[in-house]
């Protein structure tokens, strides 16, 4: 028996979807010079560097690159970041992932980067759904779905054909 998987954003509506986001971010970040675009390995790492080229392209920040490494079978377990705290303390920070479920993962991410004083502290995500255990938003997202609690989000990027679909 195959598994139905109902696309719910293709290349295309994903590559609009993270134009919008970086637009957004250009706004929220007009008076800056850098902006760390944190992304959560994997996923949001792939949409980081993808904001990266979007924002180097429509405005004048010069964006830096930070992956985050976390467990997210074990949150509470040491996150590592690819920059080191000084690079980014005192600078302005987007923390990017691909789908905003519960909330476990972006909330152990957000609490790892306030251990620094930052200028600022934004969320991005690609879906947001509505079922969060945490006090957590996204500022930035591209598409808000309400789902059932059995119906699973996934994001591929891997390939050349990005989509985001529901299974």
């Amino acid at each position: 028996m195959s598994v139905i998987k109902d696309i719910i954003l293709d290349k295309s509506a994903i590559n609009n979807k993270l134009r919008r986001i970086a637009y957004q971010i250009y706004e929220a970040n007009t008076n800056e010079k850098e902006v760390i675009l944190a992304g959560i390995d994997v996923n949001g790492y792939i949409l980081a560097k993808k904001l990266k080229v979007i924002l180097s392209k429509i405005s004048p920040i010069s964006p830096v690159l930070c992956k985050v490494s976390i467990d997210k079978k074990n949150p509470r377990l040491a996150i590592k970041t690819s920059i080191k705290m000084e690079d980014y303390q005192n600078k302005s920070v987007v923390l990017i992932d691909d789908v905003l479920n519960s909330g476990t993962t972006l909330i152990y991410c957000v609490k790892h980067f306030l251990e620094a004083p930052l200028k600022q502290f934004k969320t991005a995500v690609l879906v947001n759904r509505n079922h969060k255990k945490f006090p957590v938003k996204a500022d930035y997202k591209g598409i808000s779905l309400s789902t059932s609690l059995n119906e699973h989000v996934q994001v591929d990027l891997d390939n050349k054909d990005w989509k985001a679909y529901l299974n």
